[in-house]
């Protein structure tokens, strides 16, 4: 359970692969309404 290992977190650093013991990181998209306030202030 190290390096090799490609279901430890470890061996998807490594690997440079994801899965479920290491997700991407989710980008939030802004919502309509935070939008619309973005757009009044310019």
């Amino acid at each position: 359970m190290g390096k090799g290992d490609r279901k430890s977190k470890k061996g998807k650093i490594s690997n440079n692969s994801y899965g479920a013991r290491r997700p991407r990181k989710i980008k939030k998209r802004p919502t309509v309404e935070e939008k619309i306030k973005i757009s009044k202030k310019k």
